[in-house]
């Protein structure tokens, strides 16, 4: 339960820290500038799917490496922020009240797909290496790794930060409720998700997952209330 008894008294200082929208926006902004820097050096060549035959996978690879170089840097550089993010919110969630389990499982979702990003990443400069591209076999498991990360264990960490979000918000009202509401649908589209690692056309879900969580975070970082105080005077 939220511990909202009133002899609780709260800082009417300004809280610190960076400002969430704008790190969740910096987060979306590198993401973006990772697909157009991909599409523009690989002249719009659309990016493999590592199901493809190995040959054809090795080859895009092994003929687009500053394309794969570019991508990565701007995908390692998108989780910076999202980390940021998530302690963010968990420290101020703690501050308006939250006494429930959501912003842990916020913050754990968080910090999971941020670093799942990383590694992804770090997965994909590695395919960047021409010397690597060279082994066909060695190419595809690489880049089976850098989409089970960077696609279904990134999509479910941020369904679990932005249900940790979403949940107590829609419960005290921080956000409009129609916001809130949607947090929790795409949270519940990115847990599912993980089950495209058997069922292959619910891959979809991964997109959805991706951007819509970000679009969300944006939204809420610029709304969520800095202080109880302000929470209150955003009630009905």
């Amino acid at each position: 339960m939220t511990d909202l008894s009133p002899h609780h008294t709260f800082p009417r200082t300004r809280s610190g820290g960076p400002n969430p929208g704008i790190l969740a926006a910096v987060s979306l902004g590198l993401t973006v500038g990772g697909l157009l820097s991909s599409a523009i050096l690989t002249g719009g060549q659309a990016f493999v799917s590592p199901f493809a035959p190995a040959g054809q996978v090795a080859a895009y690879f092994h003929g687009n490496p500053d394309a794969v170089r570019f991508a990565s840097l701007f995908q390692f550089g998108s989780a910076v922020p999202l980390g940021i993010f998530s302690a963010t919110v968990y420290a101020r969630q703690l501050r308006l009240g939250v006494r429930v389990p959501g912003p842990a499982i916020g913050f754990f979702g968080g910090v999971t797909a941020s670093v799942f990003l990383m590694l992804s990443a770090a997965v994909g400069w590695v395919l960047s290496r021409p010397e690597i591209t060279t082994d066909v076999t060695l190419t595809q498991a690489l880049s089976f790794l850098a989409f089970i990360t960077g696609g279904v264990a990134f999509v479910v960490g941020l369904g679990l930060l932005v249900a940790g979000i979403a949940v107590p918000a829609l419960i005290l009202r921080f956000v409009p409720r129609w916001l809130a509401g949607a947090g929790l649908v795409i949270a519940a589209l990115s847990e599912l998700s993980f089950l495209s690692m058997v069922i292959e056309p619910l891959q979809f879900l991964l997109p959805i997952g991706r951007f819509g969580g970000l679009l969300w975070l944006v939204a809420v970082g610029f709304l969520l209330p800095r202080s109880r105080a302000a929470a209150n005077r955003q009630e009905p």
